[in-house]
């Protein structure tokens, strides 16, 4: 079965079973990579024919390897690991000469990470990079797939399977359009602000997690007024006077958006916070990947967008 097998799948097929046997599940896999459900399917599908026998069997709801499946998945599982093994290897023989780099960060990482890359590639010009900016949501189901080589989040996951580390200063702070009666005004109470109608990032953000939990220290809880999945439409909603909102300070970058915000003089703000960047633990890292994890932990300050004041003066148009 293996040799015929080797002479006609592919790859990427072999890559789509592995993650659909893994999940058991056809729309988690296709979820996971980031694909349409036809698009897996079809992909198994030519799998299967190419093999010559069913490698999946659906009982309800439910989705099992056959016989066939399981002996492949272990072939497969093989072959994937041994690749990215090889993989890594020459990129180590090579050097920083030659490689790839594949991050993904959260949404809000992409006012910075383009430039981090940039950097460095323009010291290490043979290096080839992919990135990938989605929300927090999907860059966990990313790095439980085994996706990519890096993520960078604002709010590190727990727990044993994944080794993160802080490497740059992510302060929220709290926003209101440059006209807001609040605008210019000092030491603004936590009580006052949180009568103020908010608008808040999407359940699961770090963003929103980090601004509920500093609510919920002081016996408070904010007044949500809507929730939007994106930095840039909530800054154009605070414009608009529907209301207040914490962002992180690299949002404000001068070429992240409109100039027309104030940073409000808001008690227990900023909130302080880090960048993290990491992997899944037990991942083998290649040369490229350590020589980029070393360049964020060593000049991370070449990517923050404010100087050593905080920036401009709290009550000046951004």
């Amino acid at each position: 079965m293996f040799p015929q097998l080797v002479r006609r799948a592919s790859l990427r097929q072999l890559q789509i079973f592995e993650v659909v046997a893994r999940l058991a599940s056809f729309t988690r896999a296709a979820e996971s990579l980031f694909l349409t459900q036809p698009t897996v399917s079809v992909q198994i599908k030519n799998l299967e024919h190419a093999v010559g026998l069913a490698l999946f069997e659906r009982v309800g709801r439910k989705v099992f390897l056959t016989e066939a499946g399981r002996a492949l998945h272990g072939a497969a599982t093989e072959v994937l690991e041994t690749l990215t093994r090889v993989e890594g290897e020459i990129a180590d023989l090579k050097g920083l000469k030659t490689g790839h780099l594949r991050l993904a960060v959260v949404t809000t990482a992409k006012y910075f990470a383009p430039s981090a890359l940039g950097i460095f590639c323009s010291r290490h010009p043979g290096i080839d990079v992919s990135l990938k900016v989605t929300n927090r949501e999907r860059i966990l189901q990313r790095m439980a797939a085994n996706v990519d080589d890096l993520y960078i989040m604002g709010h590190a996951p727990g727990g044993a399977d994944t080794m993160f580390v802080p490497f740059m200063p992510n302060p929220l702070v709290m926003l209101a359009a440059r006209d807001h009666p609040l605008s210019g005004e000092r030491d603004i109470p936590l009580e006052r602000i949180a009568r103020e109608p908010f608008i808040m990032r999407e359940e699961g953000s770090g963003t929103r997690m980090a601004l509920e939990a500093l609510f919920a220290r002081h016996g408070l809880k904010p007044r949500v007024r809507m929730e939007l999945g994106s930095n840039e439409a909530i800054k154009h909603a605070i414009i608009g006077g529907l209301g207040v909102s914490a962002l992180s300070r690299h949002t404000l970058r001068p070429e992240a958006g409109p100039r027309q915000l104030a940073i409000l003089d808001v008690e227990s703000f900023p909130i302080e916070r880090h960048w993290h960047v990491g992997y899944p633990a037990g991942k083998r890292l290649s040369v490229v990947v350590r020589a980029f994890l070393d360049f964020l932990k060593r000049e991370a300050r070449l990517l923050i967008p404010w100087d050593s004041e905080g920036g401009p003066a709290l009550d000046s148009p951004l």
